[in-house]
């Protein structure tokens, strides 16, 4: 044995701490779970903020850099659960973390898929009945093949031909039909026997409070069927404004029902915008101007009338009285008016006038009004020596006054129930895009937007209209004060400040 050479004692213990460190710092199952979790539903509610395109860039950056930072904290706090304290905090983090993302996510989509449902250019539908009298024996179509049924010679035709081959089809043979000139005489030919049926537009039913003699009509005759027939769309053809002045046609039709309903449109406002100044002007047109309507080949109407023939008319008929392409409209019906406006917790109008009407008490100045009393002070018209003038300025009061509470941060309050309440009672052809654009540079920039409503005149007079053809009612339009609303319309345009004559 050489007792001269030392042997190097063996480090026993030095592999086995290496092993031990590596298995400490290695991921436990449970934390891999958490940590995928995390990272699919960072992963997803980043998309969907992306996809929403609601938030300048100078917010989405600090956004996505907090949720790394929160990915990252949670991923070291629960990737070994041996060390218990910091593991349950890392639990109730992720926990905390999930349902932050969860809820967020979802208000998200429930707010891009709302804006997409009101954009979507959905199509108009065209309702037309088929008409007996009340007393008629007959209770199904099969029972009118030996019927003469009435038609409409012109308004609407391409509606009646539609529902003619539909009922050839049904019947299995051609119906006779005869052709009569004006609602009167489709009418008056039903009720004294000329006619055994008629095929009537429901639309029309709202120029019947128009027509003397005829407001009870309704009570006479009885609809055996009623057919639905798509239109066109809405928004084909039309190009779309990528500048950051549009004019938005805002329309308020004369309908409970759906909004995809052909009906008056009562209130005619056209909006003008520009983003870049933040200025709106809102121009209010009475609803019995009587003007030429894009389909009437010259014969004046009523504008609300516009309404029955589908939104691309009225908006067609509005730019033709002002001189310009009308890009976008707004429409809601008056059922959708009033959910609006109690979801967003009500709103508060300042009235010109004081007055009262059905229960309701409106004094000068500022009003707090929910939804049923604001469709009261918008529609009511016979308080004032205006008339109809003044109605257009109410609206117009109501109209920025929701303005005003959507774009107050008391709209996060009511956020939920806003989009319930705009879903089938209001839509638009403004594009989810141009939304968003405009929502991002209201959050980037700030600032208050400057509203100034102007409403044109007119002098009553008695004419004939081209949808009803008998006299009624007619605003004769003061030129004077269209070339005014113009002129205001260039100023806003060409992004110059807003001076009221």
């Amino acid at each position: 044995m050489n007792k001269g050479k030392r042997s190097e004692p063996k480090r026993v213990g030095q592999p086995r701490k290496k092993e031990n460190k590596e298995k400490r710092n290695r991921i436990t199952p449970v934390g891999k779970t958490v940590i995928v979790l995390m990272t699919v539903l960072t992963v997803v509610f980043s998309v969907v903020l992306a996809m929403a395109r609601l938030l300048p860039a100078k917010f989405l950056i600090p956004i996505y850099a907090v949720l790394l930072l929160m990915l990252a904290i949670i991923a070291l706090l629960v990737k070994n659960h041996k060390k218990k304290t910091r593991f349950v905090v890392g639990l109730i983090f992720s926990a905390v973390m999930t349902l932050v993302l969860a809820v967020g996510g979802f208000t998200l989509s429930r707010g891009i898929q709302a804006l997409n449902a009101i954009t979507n250019g959905e199509v108009e539908m065209d309702y037309i009945s088929v008409y007996v009298r009340a007393d008629d024996p007959a209770q199904e179509m099969a029972d009118t093949l030996e019927y003469t049924y009435g038609i409409l010679k012109s308004m609407d035709r391409h509606v009646t031909d539609q529902a003619i081959e539909k009922l050839n089809k049904e019947l299995k043979e051609e119906i006779a039909v005869q052709e009569l000139r004006s609602i009167p005489n489709l009418l008056d030919a039903l009720l004294d026997g000329d006619a055994d049926a008629i095929l009537f537009p429901e639309a029309y039913f709202s120029l019947l409070s128009d027509l003397p003699g005829y407001e009870n009509v309704a009570s006479k005759i009885r609809a055996l069927a009623t057919l639905e027939f798509k239109g066109e769309n809405k928004d084909e053809g039309k190009k779309i404004n990528s500048e950051d002045t549009f004019t938005v046609f805002i329309s308020g039709i004369d309908t409970w029902g759906g909004i995809g309903a052909k009906s008056r449109s009562d209130v005619n406002i056209l909006a003008t915008v520009n983003t870049e100044t933040k200025q709106v002007l809102l121009v209010s047109t009475p609803r019995d101007y009587y003007v030429p309507l894009s389909i009437s080949d010259g014969i004046p109407d009523k504008l609300t009338h516009a309404g029955i023939y589908g939104v691309d008319v009225s908006m067609d008929t509005i730019g033709m009285i002002y001189d310009i392409d009308v890009d976008y409209f707004f429409r809601v019906n008056f059922s959708g008016f009033e959910e609006i406006i109690d979801s967003l917790g009500g709103i508060t109008v300042y009235s010109e006038c004081e007055f009262g009407r059905d229960g309701y008490y409106f004094s000068v100045g500022e009003n707090h009004m929910y939804g049923e009393a604001a469709l009261v002070f918008a529609r009511e018209r016979y308080s004032f020596q205006d008339g109809d003038r003044q109605r257009g300025r109410n609206q117009m009061a109501v109209i920025q006054a929701v303005i005003n509470k959507a774009l107050s941060p008391e709209l996060l309050k009511s956020y939920s129930s806003v989009l319930e309440a705009v879903e089938g009672n209001f839509e638009t052809s403004v594009p989810y895009n141009k939304i968003a654009s405009v929502v991002r540079d209201q959050l980037d920039k700030g600032g208050d937007w400057n509203i100034v409503s102007y409403s044109v005149n007119g002098t009553g007079d008695t004419q004939i209209p081209y949808s009803l053809s008998v006299p009624a009612y007619v605003m004769i339009p003061d030129q004077s004060t269209v070339d005014t609303a113009k002129e205001l319309m260039r100023q806003v345009r060409e992004g110059e400040v807003i001076t009221m004559p």
